[in-house]
């Protein structure tokens, strides 16, 4: 059970409390009680480790407070905490959704401190001791790749296995919640890419250690986004007040799935998304922006929507989600190609970027240019997953 990100501690009278909830501490107590232990509600004394999964929050356990004193909720208004030292808010990694802009900036305050140790001639020993099982049941380059440098880099070791689909023990039908329970006890962190939508957050209910999910099917990939708004702000120089064009596989696409999410932390962001027809984007994504005031628009017309944007945010066609219905996937490729045409009319100061692997949605012709950002971004890539490890493991 992932722990949300919005809880935060404030203390009066010595006890913790929950967002905007505190404790009014008093010496008197009605005389029909026997004893201040009667009746009282609350306290949870601290966040729990970050072995976790357990813990249960109870408001409404009678709980003995400091002998003379009573306590009462009364609201109050809390913020996030980012202190050296402290727990991160968060015990696993599945989702976009489970981050704000405060998390987000923290994070990359991390990451940039991930970049200076990437450079410097020290070893880091931030991790060492410390042990992560990459399970990935989809190919992966970049990923996992990235997660294994990013842990080596910061001291740690790791335990890995590629395609696990076929060469771990769910070729002979092995559950998912098995191959969890028995891989958390070899290691202290999994990182799981999986075929399956949903499959990272079934994984993080079963282990009682951290999980990161790296791709699960056509659900999410939050560590992608991150690494995207990451490349973003360093590009751009800001989030604030962006227009950026999602264009390919919006319906498979786990990356653009997640980077919806988290663009709509932010003020006066457009997004236009520029699909062929039969892989547009997902409702819930467009009703999710909505919700959120996020404006949105959908566009056959990449050279015009390209003149206007900050970000081109190009996408391959997934072959592999198509099954057997190839004529479909022949039919959506290489509808929206980033050439030297469309660099053209793009903005000096925008930029390309790509999740990686490509195909030939944008030509090699392109990569000289200053705005194509996509090996850049996937460098970035390195410093958002040694933040993350270090914050899951060891904190801020």
């Amino acid at each position: 059970m992932a722990i949300p990100s919005s809880l935060t501690s404030a203390t009066l009278c010595g006890a913790s409390v929950f967002p905007k909830a505190a404790l009014a501490c008093s010496s008197e107590f009605p005389s029909n009680l026997s004893s201040p232990f009667e009746s009282s509600k609350i306290c949870l004394t601290s966040f729990p480790p970050a072995s976790k999964k357990n813990a249960t929050w109870n408001l409404t356990r009678n709980v003995a407070p400091i002998q003379g004193i009573r306590c009462h909720a009364m609201q109050v208004e809390t913020r996030e905490c980012f202190t050296a030292g402290k727990k991160f808010q968060l015990s696993d990694v599945i989702e976009g959704q489970q981050f704000d802009r405060e998390m987000l900036s923290a994070i990359f305050d991390v990451a940039r401190e991930m970049e200076k140790i990437e450079k410097s001639s020290t070893q880091s020993e931030i991790l060492k001791g410390y042990l992560m099982a990459t399970l990935f049941y989809e190919p992966s380059t970049r990923t996992r790749l990235s997660f294994e440098s990013a842990m080596k880099r910061l001291g740690g070791e790791v335990l890995t296995t590629e395609n696990a689909r076929e060469f771990s023990s769910a070729a002979k039908g092995e559950t998912l919640e098995d191959t969890i329970r028995t891989v958390e006890g070899y290691t202290d962190i999994i990182v799981m890419r999986h075929f399956e939508s949903g499959a990272a957050r079934k994984a993080a209910a079963t282990a009682n250690i951290p999980v990161i999910n790296a791709g699960d099917g056509p659900g999410e990939h939050p560590t992608q986004a991150l690494l995207d708004v990451y490349t973003i702000q360093s590009e751009i120089g800001k989030l604030d007040g962006i227009s950026v064009a999602l264009v390919g596989d919006l319906a498979n696409g786990r990356t653009v799935r997640s980077l919806a999410y988290l663009l709509a932390k932010f003020k006066d962001v457009k997004i236009y998304f520029v699909s062929p027809e039969i892989v547009k984007m997902k409702d819930d994504i467009k009703e999710y922006l909505t919700s959120n005031g996020v404006e949105w628009e959908e566009s056959s017309n990449l050279m015009e929507v390209a003149s206007k944007c900050d970000v081109v945010y190009q996408t391959r066609i997934q072959r592999e989600r198509f099954g057997e219905r190839l004529d479909l996937y022949e039919a959506a490729r290489g509808k929206y190609i980033v050439d030297k045409d469309l660099l053209g009319v793009m903005q000096k100061k925008s930029i390309i970027m790509h999740p990686l692997p490509r195909l030939d949605e944008i030509t090699a012709d392109v990569d000289a240019d200053p705005r194509a950002a996509y090996f850049r971004q996937a460098k970035n890539g390195l410093f958002i997953r040694m933040a993350l490890l270090k914050l899951l493991l060891i904190g801020w």
